[in-house]
């Protein structure tokens, strides 16, 4: 899998349609806002609603029957809820032209859905983003139908480089393996923070205090390894002193019965369902 994590700007000749703005839509379009992409560029369709969009100058319409039926969007960017595209699909149809890409990152639709409803040779894209991408530092993994060439490529990594890092896979069974990874990492690691603040307090510490010690060793130690140049295992071993604390810990932590054999069983656990609820 290749990784990039630079966000080229953004500039669009013909409009971006995005439809769905929660939590990971809406990143995306602040992403895409942030490095360039003209407000007037943009329609996005969001039942709710979004009145502060709207006073930036991008048109938001409640339902895809009210976007005008000429709009030729360059791209379509699917953001739903999965239970929610049977009905999507049917009426996006029309909207999708001549040369324009349909990225989706709705978890568990495959790429033969899209080019099902909108015929085979539609540019499609399927992206796994994680929830960091909340805070532009999200990991987004994507895979191209066959319809989806260089240029389709790069306009869908472009589209989700604004909220992170991204990278490819040339297997679509692989994105089951992101999806546990990356697409559900972001609780794991939460998970790591909650019983390490636990096991400092039941040793005594103040609980504010053992959470916050947590919370602060683990982001740090995060972007530690994003900005270091060397891998995982050396920078835990420039942590460890030979027959000190932390060795002892990473004894337990190491052993045949400790995390990697877990994690080993968690991932594929979360893998298997990703394949379950794909169909």
């Amino acid at each position: 899998m290749t990784v990039a994590s630079t966000a080229p700007a953004l500039a669009l000749e013909r409009p971006l349609l995005l439809v769905g703005c929660g939590k990971m839509g809406g990143a995306m379009l602040e992403g895409w806002l942030a490095r360039g992409l003209a407000p007037s560029k943009v329609v996005v369709v969001e039942p709710a609603g979004a009145p502060a969009l709207v006073a930036r100058g991008v048109t938001v319409v409640a339902e895809l029957a009210a976007v005008p039926r000429d709009l030729d969007p360059r791209a379509v960017v699917v953001a739903v809820k999965p239970q929610t595209m049977d009905k999507v699909l049917p009426a996006l149809s029309p909207l999708v032209g001549p040369g324009c890409l349909v990225l989706s990152i709705a978890a568990g639709k495959r790429v033969a859905l899209f080019e099902g409803a909108f015929g085979p040779g539609v540019p499609v894209v399927r992206a796994m983003p994680n929830t960091p991408a909340a805070v532009g530092r999200g990991m987004t993994v994507l895979v191209a139908g066959a319809a989806a060439g260089p240029a389709e490529r790069a306009l869908a990594e472009t589209l989700c480089a604004a909220v992170g890092a991204t990278g490819w896979v040339e297997a679509e069974d692989l994105i089951d393996v992101v999806t546990a990874l990356s697409g559900g990492g972001p609780a794991y690691v939460f998970l790591l923070i909650e019983v390490l603040a636990k096991a400092g307090a039941r040793l005594g510490l103040d609980p504010d205090l053992a959470m916050r010690l947590a919370r602060e060793t683990v982001t740090g130690s995060g972007e530690l390894a994003r900005l270091s140049p060397e891998p995982a295992d050396q920078l835990r071993r420039n942590v460890t002193s030979p027959a000190g604390t932390t060795e002892r810990a990473l004894n337990v932590l190491m052993a045949g019965d400790g995390l990697q054999p877990l994690f080993d069983k968690a991932i594929a656990a979360a893998t298997a369902r990703s394949r379950e609820l794909a169909g």
